[in-house]
């Protein structure tokens, strides 16, 4: 996985976070996978919709392949774990093309050509247009490369990946939307900011920010304070996205550190600048 850090990109290590399934042992046999879970949003948001030209001309759009599960893929032919899904990718929209459309966005900085050739060397078979710089903020910025959000049938976003991960995971999801037996259960969570980062204001908890120590009152001031203050490593997020969307912002840690403090030795909030109507991304990723 590449990852956004102040106009640079860094390779992120690490497992995939997922639990081991048991494969398929052949088509329509499972195994009944004991602990195996699949986690969607509960009460989803609809999908921001697009009209995109394709890299063969025609038009790509949500709204055209509406009654389908549909597989956003953002990825870039500069970023080697999403040329490396690429294969599993094609295999997922063969083997559900009834059901499943998968979509490659990819970033604005690529030269069409580059695209051409790899969707001509890699035999991509689902349609790739370019993903202009709005359409990312939309889907919340996209700090991470390959990040992939899984729609159901509804237009309704119910998962959100970032990073390379198991093709199996993808495969389980995409049956349980489209009603196939998985060898998995199927579990629901609230978006606070995981999927949308709009939804911050509703997380009780942040990445790399330590409430433990503040009564349930002061939490509540301290979260309120979070979804006030923009945070001003020029990401114009409010702090709480901020911590969801870069957990390793030099700025946000810091000052969500501050203000817990402050909180727990009863000090008056200052006047923070107001939230922004609109928060996005003012950096791009770069190779």
């Amino acid at each position: 996985m590449y990852h956004k850090r102040k106009g640079r990109i860094a390779p992120l290590l690490g497992a995939v976070a997922f639990a081991a399934i048991a494969l398929f042992a052949t088509a329509g046999a499972y195994a009944q996978g004991e602990g195996n879970v699949i986690r969607f949003v509960r009460n989803p948001d609809a999908a921001p919709d697009f009209n995109l030209d394709t890299l063969d001309g025609k038009t790509i759009s949500l709204a055209g392949a509406h009654g389908k599960v549909i597989l956003l893929n953002f990825w870039a032919t500069w970023c080697g774990p999403c040329r490396a899904e690429i294969p599993d990718l094609i295999e997922l929209q063969n083997k559900y093309k009834d059901h499943l459309q998968i979509i490659g966005l990819a970033f604005e900085d690529e030269e069409i050509a580059d695209l051409k050739k790899a969707v001509a060397k890699t035999g991509i078979n689902y349609p790739v247009a370019i993903a202009p710089f709005d359409l990312r903020m939309k889907y919340g910025g996209i700090a991470a490369l390959p990040t992939s959000f899984m729609v159901d049938s509804e237009g309704r976003v119910v998962q959100k990946h970032e990073g390379l991960r198991d093709p199996l995971l993808y495969e389980l999801e995409i049956r349980a939307l489209i009603g196939l037996p998985i060898p998995a259960r199927v579990e629901t969570f609230e978006d606070t900011g995981q999927i949308f980062l709009t939804h911050a204001d509703r997380a009780n908890q942040l990445p790399g920010v330590d409430l433990s120590k503040l009564t349930p009152e002061q939490k509540v001031v301290a979260l309120r304070r979070f979804n006030q203050e923009t945070c001003s490593c020029g990401c114009k997020f409010t702090l709480a996205q901020c911590r969801i969307y870069d957990h390793n912002c030099p700025i946000s840690g810091p000052r969500t550190a501050k203000i817990v403090a402050e909180v727990a030795r009863g000090q008056a909030a200052r006047p923070a600048p107001a939230k922004s109507a609109s928060p996005g991304a003012t950096e791009k990723l770069q190779r």
